[in-house]
């Protein structure tokens, strides 16, 4: 089959390296190549070109330069962040985080961990909609809770969490709160002074920056244990030769982002309702998640009596590129628990399509979408005997 376009419509899982942050990184390869812990200058240049990255980032969530850690992606920073206070605050009796069902796994799986150590984690439902509420946050705390942990925006439904009132909660009961802010840095304006957040996690590949580097927010005065020990990086908590290019990259790619996001994200908002408005058109097809509280790229739509999988495959080879759920489980055959957890039932989440999109997305591509998904939607249901079952109403 002769692919006529190419569309790309799964930013949500990575996005290309683009020319600004690829040139900027170029120079620290060869010429700028110094350990930034050295004294002459090469070194020195190398150090001054991680300082200015530092402040970028800094400034695109509001933060101050000493607050900002580098490390190798969001994972990572999860990680530090609800371990680092797990064991900080452990020892002084709270032991309990409160976070929600449909977390990225960096952070379910934390929590998970942490139940061997005596730890026990609230999940809090967040509704058909895919939002929690901030009073369901406020009921859950108790005397032994060390943490609460929000995701700003999911990853595959896109809905959008009320983080300054969940953040305003937990400074007035003196609870550190931690949000993992991957897919919503440069979508959304982010402040953590004024949203009171106290530990914030972001990554590179998500806004054109390279994979393997993202950062950990960790506001001044909160204190957790180092993640690596061994050398005098990152203020003496995470050892090691820093990345320099990466993290000259992702400042480049932070302060692109973090500028006009409003003029972009009603660009790309625009393309999206299309594209919601057009495919949830067809016949039994759901939007998932809160129509308007969602970030402005992200459709992500269910199809009853059709396999996520067949669907991906089918659009890979008519030239869309696009995802049926979180890219760390893609290789995974159990249903989406985001999905589960806004009440999908298990056929119908397997049936599910991600298309996420950016401003640099044009309407050409809206088009060819629209004009490929359709028939295969078709095709597939043709050939299932689920749909038949469906179309006969007994699977009502």
């Amino acid at each position: 089959m002769s692919m006529e376009r190419f569309v790309y419509a799964d930013n949500a899982a990575t996005t290309p390296v683009s020319e600004e942050v690829l040139k900027a990184m170029l120079p620290y390869f060869r010429e700028g190549y110094g350990n930034p812990s050295s004294i002459y200058q090469k070194g020195r240049d190398a150090a001054k070109a991680i300082r200015l990255a530092r402040d970028k980032v800094a400034r695109g969530i509001g933060a101050q330069p000493e607050e900002l850690y580098f490390t190798s992606g969001g994972s990572e920073a999860d990680n530090w962040a609800i371990k680092g206070v797990v064991e900080a605050l452990a020892k002084k009796g709270k032991k309990h985080i409160i976070t929600t069902a449909f977390e990225h796994h960096a952070v379910l799986h934390v929590c998970q961990s942490l139940r061997k150590h005596g730890i026990e984690t609230t999940y809090l439902e967040v509704g058909p909609l895919g939002v929690v509420k901030a009073e369901d946050v406020a009921a859950a705390i108790r005397e032994d809770t060390a943490l609460v942990t929000i995701m700003y925006a999911n990853n595959e439904i896109g809905t959008i969490q009320p983080i300054a009132e969940i953040g305003k909660i937990c400074r007035e009961k003196g609870i550190l709160f931690h949000t993992d802010a991957v897919q919503a840095l440069g979508n959304l304006e982010i402040d953590v002074k004024a949203q009171n957040i106290d530990l914030l996690s972001l990554s590179g590949h998500k806004i054109h920056a390279q994979k393997g580097v993202g950062a950990l927010y960790i506001r001044k005065g909160v204190r957790i244990p180092n993640l690596i020990e061994g050398g005098g990086q990152e203020g003496g908590h995470r050892a090691g030769t820093e990345n320099v290019p990466a993290i000259v990259g992702l400042g480049v790619a932070v302060e692109i982002a973090t500028k006009d996001i409003q003029a972009r994200a009603d660009k790309t908002r625009k393309m999206r309702d299309r594209l919601i408005d057009e495919i949830t058109k067809l016949p039994r097809t759901r939007l998932n998640g809160d129509r308007e509280h969602r970030l402005p790229g992200n459709v992500n739509v269910s199809f009853e009596g059709i396999e996520g999988e067949s669907l991906l495959l089918m659009l890979d080879l008519r030239g869309v590129a696009a995802s049926s759920g979180s890219a760390c489980t893609s290789g995974s055959l159990d249903p989406s628990h985001v999905l589960l957890s806004i009440g999908l039932v298990h056929e119908v989440a397997h049936g599910s399509l991600r298309l996420s999109i950016t401003h640099e997305t044009t309407e050409e591509d809206i088009d060819h979408i629209l004009k490929v998904l359709p028939p295969v939607v078709e095709q597939l249901r043709a050939m299932s005997p689920l749909w038949e079952n469906i179309v006969k109403g007994e699977n009502r």
